[in-house]
Parts: structure tokens; C-alpha cells; sequence
């Protein structure tokens, strides 16, 4: 894979359809289309062209673009051919386009083309991948702000201002028995302080974009019989585990995916907490512990029909939001809990509308530009600890080279130095077409 490759792919889905788009992007471009479809049309204008193949067979009618660099998403000489969606004309198409000298792409390398091309950086490039999985409104509204250079833009503030504070300090250095203004080197110390604040509070708020990204985990524990499976299946609107009176249907657990406040969730059904009676139970009750560890949220259901059980009261975790289910059949026992009934529906708008509300505070459902990948923790972290050796460097060359330390971590963050090592990582989560 060199930069020097002509490459092409599908941009458009698989299958049939009215339309199927490949895009091409390389040195040789031009002459590919050019095979195909004879002199390329005007630049950026779509051009209604008879394609042919090299022993001039004639391949389909296209309405062909011609987006010369540096003016393209890859910042190279492309094209794009807007054919017929069959398979059949697709891969004709394909197969001289690979006669005229291309090959086809890998995931992701049109991106990273970009990239190199200084087209984008990467959070911009780590956006776009993001807005191609988004599925809900939620997600696409996040993934669109790092597309756009929300990131982008933020860490080049930080940075801005660390290279200031690191010519300020490197002039306190070359400078030192110059009339300089006192206090500059403490200067330069308080306002790296300020500046780390401001990064890690951001970095406190690093989860919830994560959360965003990837989908929020809710567990369901409770006892055998509290009626979890059918809480379950009536939020989510379908018959997603089962239901029985027995107790100790579920076993193992059961997953179903919603979303809530435009942020994806995954609402697990667990096992029901008690002494198990048998090793097959025994494994389904220490998921059901484990699923509660590992959640961002938990359900703790109780049935109105029984005393609160001492198990389940003892698993839940600070914040869980408690449910007294079966409603319909007594009065809710445990004081603030949400009185709920998956049989009638008495309750369960109001138990949606906790949920969202939980589900939006912990996604941080901001327009500000978030912190979305571990790398980008990493980054931001590794920036902060540099910052922190600041004020106890004993002389000014040390604090000179925690504030550049700090600087070359950000500068990984936005792939301006240092990247080579994730590059691989970063775009082989793309489709082929992008």
C-alpha cells in the first residue's frame, strides 16, 4: 500500500439498488477515467458519460465527476462514477478499472489518505468514522462536532497556549540576566497550572463521551420472580426473554438493545439473586453480580407482592435506580422507589422517563467537543503528568521540557507528530469505500 497506488472502491451499499457509486483517488486517476469514459468532464461538474471497457465494450451509461486535487476529499485527483447498482455493472466496471491501473482500496485508506494529505487530522478522520456507525440522533450530532474540528479545535488551543508558555520559558532560559519582567517564570507556572485545570476537568468528562460512542450498559437484578423479563420486554416493546412464573428462568443473560434520550442502551436481564441450588444457576447468579459491577446503570427490582429481599438490597450499588414491580397486585413497599406494573403498564412512562433522564446525564449530552476514544484519554493524561512535573522542576531547562513533553502528547492527540503507530488502528475501523 503506497501512496503512489491509484485506488477505488464502492461507496455505496451492497446489493441491488437504483444507484451504486465508485469513487477512484490517485496519481492515475485521470487516466483511468479517462479509459472509461474518454477526456474527464469539467471539474466538480456531473457529466452523463458511456462507459467502455479497454477492448471498448460498453460497460453502462454514468453520470461521471472529475474532482481534480487539491481540491478532494483525499486531497488527490479523483473521480467518482455514479452507475447502475447492480452487481453485474459494479463489478465490470471494477474489473477495468483494474485494467486501467488501479486496485482496490483497503479499509479506511481513502481517510487516511486525507490525513496524509493534511486534509484532516485525526479526531477529524476519527469523526467521520463515527458519524458512518452512528445510529442514533445523539451520536450522529456528537460524531458530526468532531468531524467538523470541534476537537480539532480545542486541542489546538491548548496547544497554542503551551507553545506560548514554552517560548516564554525558554526565553526566561536564553535570557535569564537580561531585563526580563519579573516574576515571568512564575508566571508561566501559574497560567500551565490554569491550563491543566482546564484540561482535566475536560478529562473528567471524558466518560461520557465514551458512553455516547459506544452505548450505555443497564443491568436488571432482582430477585427470582420479581418480574425482570417482563420489565424487560415491555420497555423494549417485544418479547425479548422469557417469561415464566417458575422461578429461575433466566440463567444466563439476556441482552436487548433501545435507545433512550438518542443514546443507544443495552438493557441486560440477569439471573435472579438468591442462594443458587445448582452450579448452572450458581454461573447464572455470579453473572448477574458481575453484570451489576460492570454496568453504568442498574435496575434494582423488587415485586409489590413480597417483602424487599436482603440479596438484592445488598447487591445494588449507590445510584441504582429501584423499581417495585407488580404494582397491580399491592402497594410499592420501599419509600421512593418507582411503582411499576409490566402487566398493566401503570408506571412504566414514568420509569422511561427516569431512564432517559439517567441515560442523558450520563452520555453528557452537551454541544461542547468531547474526549470519545481511550487514545484520546491517554493523550490528554499524559499531557496533564508532564504539566505536573512543572512545579517541581528544580530549574528552568526541566520546566522547559515538561511544557515541550506536553506538547508533543497533544500533538498525538491531533496526529501532528508521533502518529505512525496508531495509524494502522485508527483507519482500519472504516469501510472499504471510505
Amino acid at each position: 500500500m503506497t501512496a503512489a497506488d491509484t485506488i477505488f472502491a464502492r461507496a455505496t451499499g451492497a446489493g441491488r439498488a437504483a444507484v451504486g457509486m465508485l469513487r477512484v483517488s490517485g496519481p492515475a486517476a485521470a487516466a483511468a477515467l479517462t479509459s472509461l469514459a474518454g477526456t474527464p468532464p469539467a471539474p466538480r461538474r456531473a457529466s452523463l458519460r458511456r462507459l467502455h471497457d479497454a477492448a471498448g465494450e460498453p460497460l453502462d451509461q454514468a453520470l461521471v465527476l472529475w474532482l481534480p486535487g487539491p481540491a478532494s476529499y483525499t486531497g488527490e485527483d479523483s473521480a467518482e462514477l455514479h452507475l447502475h447498482g447492480g452487481p453485474a455493472v459494479l463489478a465490470a466496471v471494477a474489473e477495468a478499472l483494474v485494467a486501467a491501473g488501479a486496485r482496490p482500496a483497503e479499509p479506511g485508506e481513502f481517510t487516511r489518505r486525507a490525513f496524509l494529505n493534511g486534509r484532516l487530522d485525526l479526531t477529524e478522520a476519527e469523526g467521520v468514522a463515527d458519524l458512518i456507525e452512528a445510529e442514533t440522533e445523539a451520536q450522529r450530532r456528537q460524531a458530526l462536532r468532531q468531524a467538523s474540528g470541534a476537537l480539532s479545535r480545542l486541542v489546538a488551543g491548548w496547544s497554542a497556549r503551551l507553545a506560548r508558555l514554552l517560548a516564554r520559558q525558554e526565553a526566561f532560559i536564553e535570557f535569564e540576566d537580561d531585563d526580563l519582567p519579573a516574576g515571568l517564570d512564575d508566571a508561566v507556572a501559574t497560567e500551565a497550572a490554569a491550563l491543566g485545570a482546564e484540561m482535566a476537568a475536560h478529562l473528567a468528562e471524558a466518560p461520557r463521551g465514551e458512553r455516547l460512542r459506544d452505548g450505555l450498559m443497564v443491568a436488571i437484578i432482582g430477585a427470582p420472580n420479581a418480574g425482570k423479563s417482563s420489565l424487560l420486554n415491555a420497555l423494549v416493546g417485544r418479547e425479548a426473554a422469557i417469561v415464566s412464573a417458575r422461578a429461575g428462568t433466566t440463567r444466563d443473560v439476556v441482552e436487548a438493545r433501545l435507545t433512550l434520550a438518542g443514546v443507544p442502551v443495552t438493557l441486560a436481564d440477569t439471573a435472579g439473586l438468591r442462594d443458587a441450588t445448582d452450579e448452572i444457576e450458581a454461573e447464572g447468579v455470579r453473572r448477574a453480580r458481575r453484570r451489576a459491577e460492570e454496568a453504568d446503570l442498574v435496575l434494582a427490582i423488587f415485586a409489590a407482592d413480597q417483602p424487599p429481599d436482603a440479596v438484592t438490597l445488598a447487591a445494588m450499588p449507590a445510584g441504582a435506580v429501584v423499581v417495585v414491580n407488580k404494582a397491580d397486585l399491592a402497594p410499592a413497599g420501599l419509600p421512593g422507589a418507582l411503582a411499576v406494573s409490566a402487566l398493566t403498564g401503570q408506571g412504566l412512562e414514568a420509569l422511561r422517563a427516569r431512564l432517559e433522564a439517567e441515560a442523558a446525564a450520563l452520555a453528557g449530552l452537551g454541544e461542547q467537543a468531547s474526549l470519545t476514544r481511550p487514545r484520546h484519554v491517554a493523550a490528554v493524561r499524559d499531557a496533564l503528568r508532564w504539566l505536573a512535573e512543572l512545579s517541581g522542576a528544580p530549574v528552568p531547562e526541566l520546566r522547559a521540557e515538561a511544557l515541550r513533553a506536553a506538547l508533543r502528547a497533544l500533538g498525538r492527540l491531533t496526529g501532528q507528530v508521533g502518529v505512525e503507530a496508531v495509524l494502522d488502528l485508527v483507519f482500519s475501523e472504516f469501510c472499504i469505500g471510505k
